[in-house]
């Protein structure tokens, strides 16, 4: 019945694209077939480490300077495209514009992006960077925490609910440098349930990955907890 009037509904108010605003065709999705098929997916090489894609012949595993100079406190992470073109407006759209029922779209790009990475990685829950109280009442939700949600339940784990906080609110990391990020969020996340992060194997979740500085310091506070691994995957990287 519900599926009835969904299709309906669409056939009355066609759904537009949230990243370009021309007509959506796909049932259940909200990005039209040609911002899928344009979507910049990451291709090798890229970090063995933190993912970080780099232009050029690379032979091997490698690690990019940023990871050799300082060993993050993840295991690894991945990223499932380039946080550039229809994507960026679409994320954009769902991070600042309330467009929550994007989520859905972002968790199949994660699951996807996971069975490409870590499929032989035995994960014990899903975790997601939480945000400020503060900023979390302005905002209403929590991005990051939504497409844990769905991607937990695609993957059929754990959500790990009120494990970790962010204890201090930070100020925006969009125009700091890779040092001044990482100074930005020292020490602004601690784990509020340490028998239960003691000893498990987290996917750590959140939007769109930059320099890193958020998802390490979130992971590194696990890993004091006593987080067995800590692995992140974020849905674009910038």
């Amino acid at each position: 019945m519900q599926e009835g009037v969904a299709v309906l509904a669409d056939l009355v108010y066609p759904k537009v694209c949230s990243a370009c605003g021309g007509r959506v065709g796909r049932e259940g999705s909200h990005l039209c077939w040609d911002c899928r098929a344009a979507l910049p997916f990451i291709r090798p090489p890229y970090c063995e480490c933190c993912g970080d894609p780099v232009e050029g012949d690379v032979t091997g595993l490698f690690r990019c300077a940023a990871c050799v100079e300082r060993t993050p406190a993840f295991e690894r992470a991945r990223s499932a495209v380039r946080y550039r073109g229809p994507i960026r407006e679409a994320l954009q759209r769902f991070k600042y514009g309330r467009e929550t029922h994007l989520s859905r779209d972002f968790a199949d790009l994660l699951g996807a992006c996971v069975r490409t990475h870590y499929a032989a990685e035995p994960f014990d829950a899903v975790a997601f960077v939480p945000l400020h109280r503060r900023k979390r009442r302005e905002r209403t939700y929590n991005q990051a925490e939504l497409l844990a949600e769905d991607l937990s339940r695609l993957l059929r784990l754990p959500l790990a609910t009120r494990c970790i906080e962010r204890r201090r609110a930070t100020s925006t990391q969009t125009a700091l440098s890779a040092r001044a990020r990482r100074q930005n969020v020292r020490g602004a996340f601690v784990v509020t349930a340490v028998e239960w992060v003691r000893g498990r194997r987290f996917l750590l979740v959140d939007d769109v990955m930059t320099t890193g500085a958020t998802v390490d310091e979130c992971a590194r506070a696990m890993k004091e907890a006593g987080a067995a691994t800590v692995c992140v995957v974020t849905v674009a990287r910038g």
